[in-house]
């Protein structure tokens, strides 16, 4: 086993009072730590300053997936013992794919009802129907309504924060932990390096002449998932959906072609933009990507990364540590708690170039 394919390597130690349970005051008021990939100096900004950091002709790629409030609580049909859970994805209209836990063991063929969490609700409760439960611990279930899909979440589910944050969902969270440019639902989980744009910060950058552009990958489960293996090579990666528009496609070739650089928002982003790379030259598509960028892996398109601090142990933090080196990035994060940042989905950033 080579250094590079070990996970215990990819491990630091993270004091508890530095994990954000709450957003900052401002979105674009998180501090932002600035790290060169070739010589690992760091220079300590705030977010705010991000034009300033970037060149007239860079192009942006945002990832505009939206959260859904996927987190669903009910109880078991038969026996009224709890069950708490979260929404996966629809696989088709009503058909869903769950994954939850309860004491004792469900079977197919089992119900849950679940009742809506909002206390102005006059929803009747709502049944799911256990079909299929699958390897990884997955439940193929049906909701027994005609109601769409997105109607049935916003009735019955909450916002399904990260389980380190240690509490419920509040109002602050429907708004925070959302970016202000989500346009398409689907994610159970929020494109962090994203919450810290403001639209004002976007017209900053626009008026500087640092264009954006669009992806979507709907974040799944596996973000919450720390690397089991010992060996990256043994890791399985979960697929996520994402798709790369056209219009993406031709604003990456203009600013290619004119000097620019492609700075992506988030690994989200990455992983669609070098997913599709890894097919052949770039073009508009959709469909679901299991990449798992670790070491040796070429980047064929991204020039920089605005990014979270992330897990450690986890596919994310292998991800910027191939990116730009895995000595730089703990060095970046040893830094980073020395001046007590704020680390994880509401933390502080990170912009590698």
């Amino acid at each position: 086993m080579t250094d590079e394919d070990r996970i215990d390597l990819y491990d630091y130690q993270l004091p508890p009072e530095l994990i954000a349970r709450l957003p900052a005051e401002r979105r674009d008021a998180s501090r932002l730590l600035v790290m060169s990939r070739t010589t690992g100096e760091i220079e300590h900004r705030t977010f705010s300053d991000l034009p300033d950091l970037l060149q007239p002709g860079d192009l942006l790629v945002v990832n505009e997936t939206q959260v859904v409030p996927a987190r669903l609580l009910g109880v078991r049909t038969a026996t009224g013992g709890r069950w708490e859970g979260l929404f996966l994805r629809a696989e088709q209209e009503h058909l869903w794919r769950i994954i939850g836990h309860t004491r004792g063991k469900l079977q197919p063929g089992e119900t849950l009802t679940l009742t809506s969490p909002h206390a102005e609700s006059n929803s009747a409760p709502l049944e799911l129907e256990l079909l299929e439960k699958h390897e990884d611990g997955e439940w193929l279930a049906r909701p027994r309504s005609d109601a769409e899909t997105l109607t049935l979440l916003d009735q019955f589910g909450q916002m399904p924060l990260p389980p380190y944050m240690e509490r419920d969902a509040q109002a602050v969270d429907v708004l925070r932990y959302q970016t202000t440019y989500a346009r398409q639902p689907g994610a159970v989980a929020a494109p962090t390096a994203g919450l810290h744009f403001t639209p004002e910060l976007l017209e900053r950058c626009q008026a500087r002449g640092i264009n954006t552009a669009q992806v979507t990958l709907h974040v799944g489960l596996g973000t919450f998932r720390p690397v089991s293996a010992e060996k990256l090579s043994e890791h399985v990666m979960h697929s996520e959906w994402c798709h790369l528009p056209q219009d993406t496609v031709d604003k990456i070739e203009q600013t290619r072609a004119a000097g620019g650089r492609i700075i992506a928002v988030g690994t989200t982003s990455v992983r669609t933009l070098e997913a599709v790379a890894q097919q052949g030259p770039l073009r508009e598509w959709s469909g679901s990507t299991d990449l798992f960028i670790k070491p040796g892996f070429e980047f064929r398109v991204v020039d920089q990364l605005i990014t979270n601090f992330h897990l450690p142990k986890s596919t994310l933090l292998v991800l910027v540590s191939t990116f730009a080196g895995r000595s730089h990035i703990l060095t970046a994060y040893d830094a980073a708690i020395t001046n007590r940042y704020r680390f994880y989905s509401y933390g502080d950033a990170m912009l590698i170039r």
